[in-house]
């Protein structure tokens, strides 16, 4: 396939270099340093302390790279309007987008939902920019069960994990996501092909949404977070919010939120990666992880006075520090 990763970042450099060691013409849209490093060395993987490398073609200007099989949109949502602009001249009318991001996209309600079937999402695309760039029919959604971090621009350190969820939004189990889901596989990657792929999406939200922005503005480790017992209810009451709306969207959870902190506490001194953006003074992806949670309360008619107290805490803190 011809590939092109949109966001050289971890997540981004730690496919497209499998991808591209498996056969595929992988190419990258990225700028500065990223691109000079992408230029010099193509990409590199650092994976069980071997160092992996990939050429592959690099441009700041998608137009250079021409139509792709297959878009891998890999950033933080706060870069999602600046991809909506340049990312046209890589898709054809074949051409599939697989999103791998954290937190509630914003083609969340594309073929799913029921009753609200069809609704944009003003915290993650307002205006529907996004939407008209990349239209519903090319997504592919991911989820991925993975940590990776970044060593120097275009260089990735894989820490553990290798799972990709996959699945059309519609749920179907169409040829071409079958076809992607090999091609991934081939590519080293443990990959599930969802029945529904919002579901998995909201389920791993149902984790980070909490323990995100509090590590943002407190500094604390999720051990440390959860070893608090004020500050552990908390976070059960605001996931208790966020299962409430999950069912009423057709998304149950069968779990409680201390099962939930049980598989948080054995990852152990974790630092997440909005503790990291923050520390890094990079923007916050607040907007896809709890924004989004406090305008789908609205529109299921559940009431959310815990999330919106995270959301207030960690937009001020995010604001204050110039990062939202």
């Amino acid at each position: 396939m011809k590939v092109c990763i949109y966001g050289a970042g971890a997540i981004g450099g730690w496919v497209g270099t499998h991808l591209a060691r498996a056969g595929h013409e992988v190419s990258v849209v990225a700028r500065n340093a990223t691109l000079d490093a992408l230029q010099l060395h193509g990409l590199r993987l650092d994976e069980g302390g071997t160092t992996h490398s990939a050429p592959v073609r690099s441009s700041s200007d998608p137009r250079e790279l021409g139509v792709q099989d297959l878009v891998i949109v890999a950033v933080k949502a706060p870069a999602m309007a600046d991809v909506a602009k340049g990312i046209g001249p890589l898709i054809g009318p074949e051409t599939m987008v697989m999103t791998a991001m954290n937190g509630v996209p914003w083609w969340f309600f594309e073929g799913f939902g029921g009753e609200l079937a069809g609704t944009k999402l003003q915290a993650v695309d307002p205006g529907g920019s996004i939407a008209r760039a990349i239209p519903g029919r090319h997504i592919i959604g991911c989820v991925v069960h993975a940590s990776c971090s970044l060593h120097s621009p275009g260089y990735v350190k894989h820490h553990f994990g290798n799972k990709l969820i996959v699945g059309e939004p519609s749920g179907e189990k169409t040829a071409r996501v079958r076809r992607l889901v090999e091609a991934l596989q081939q590519a080293g990657h443990e990959v599930q092909l969802s029945d529904q792929i919002q579901k998995d999406a909201w389920y791993k939200l149902w984790g980070n949404m909490t323990m995100n922005p509090i590590s943002a503005f407190t500094g604390a480790t999720t051990d440390r977070m959860l070893d608090d017992e004020l500050v552990r209810a908390f976070v059960s009451r605001v996931m208790l919010e966020a299962k409430e709306i999950g069912a009423r969207i057709g998304i149950p959870i069968e779990q409680t939120p201390e099962d939930r902190h049980a598989v948080t506490r054995k990852l152990g001194a974790m630092k997440t990666s909005m503790l990291q953006d923050v520390e890094a003074g990079k923007s916050v992806e607040l907007d896809a992880l709890v924004t989004v949670v406090r305008e789908l309360g609205q529109l299921t008619k559940v009431p959310t006075p815990f999330t919106d107290t995270l959301l207030g805490l960690a937009r001020l803190h995010a604001r204050v520090h110039g990062l939202y």
